[in-house]
């Protein structure tokens, strides 16, 4: 590479943001994206050993799947999005190693069936032994997928600038009052008017709202933060959460 492209590209690299660094990658800068990879590897041994709690070797099949994991990341990582680079790359990198992990799982739970062997007694054992393991590690997957959905929604509560703590702290005292907003919550999430003036806004048409509900605006404004935080558990992907709220809701 020429000395002058050189001095360029490092004066480039040192006044960039990550996020903006990501941006000039996406346009096909390679030597950022190695510069990147190179600088975050502690970044990236960092989210797989949290998810394998143990630590990552260079080695390791787990340590490759986490920087394909973080390439895979920057380039579909978009700023307008609400979240961080590391953030989201944090998300795709767990996702990725749980992936490998579950598909490790199911390879050791299944026993052989086949291996010759003609007691009857023995193939109960086995079979016995495949529904057990079948059964612990599909309650792992739904633990691990709960806990998925908890990152997810955190992710998306705070394009609205709430956190997860805002949502258990800011929820109504009262169960009617919680009731209350969660059925304004549900009448929002049910109108694309008011649901696309919050999204472009990230606040409630709330003069809007107050017309059509019994609540007062004082009463919608103290319960701002929680109603949009149900309105986004209602309209994204948040199955197990969304069952919790369900079951709250009915009784």
């Amino acid at each position: 590479m020429p000395l002058l492209l050189l001095l360029m590209l490092n004066k480039l690299t040192k006044t960039l943001t990550l996020e903006e660094k990501v941006i000039e990658i996406q346009k096909g800068n390679i030597e950022l994206l190695n510069e990147v990879i190179n600088d975050y590897k502690p970044f990236i041994k960092k989210s797989v050993s949290s998810v394998c709690k143990r630590y990552i070797y260079d080695q390791d099949d787990e340590y490759s799947i986490g920087l394909m994991a973080f390439h895979e990341a920057i380039m579909k990582y978009e700023p307008n999005k609400g979240s961080s680079l590391l953030a989201f790359s944090d998300v795709v990198i767990s996702r990725k190693i749980i992936d490998f992990i579950r598909k490790n799982q199911r390879e050791k739970a299944v026993p052989n069936l086949f291996s010759g062997e003609d007691s009857d007694e023995g193939n109960k054992a086995s079979l016995f032994e495949l529904e057990h393991a079948m059964n612990n590690f599909r309650e792992q997957e739904v633990a691990q997928e709960r806990k998925d959905e908890i990152v997810e929604y955190t992710l998306s509560l705070k394009k609205y600038g709430l956190t997860f703590q805002d949502v258990v702290s800011q929820s109504p005292k009262h169960e009617d009052a919680r009731q209350n907003a969660i059925s304004t919550a549900l009448l929002i999430a049910d109108n694309p008017i008011w649901m696309d003036y919050l999204k472009k806004k990230k606040r409630l048409p709330l003069k809007q709202i107050e017309k059509e509900v019994s609540l007062s605006r004082k009463t919608l404004e103290r319960n701002r933060k929680y109603i949009i935080a149900i309105i986004v558990l209602i309209d994204g992907n948040f199955d197990y959460l969304q069952q919790y709220m369900k079951e709250r809701f009915d009784k």
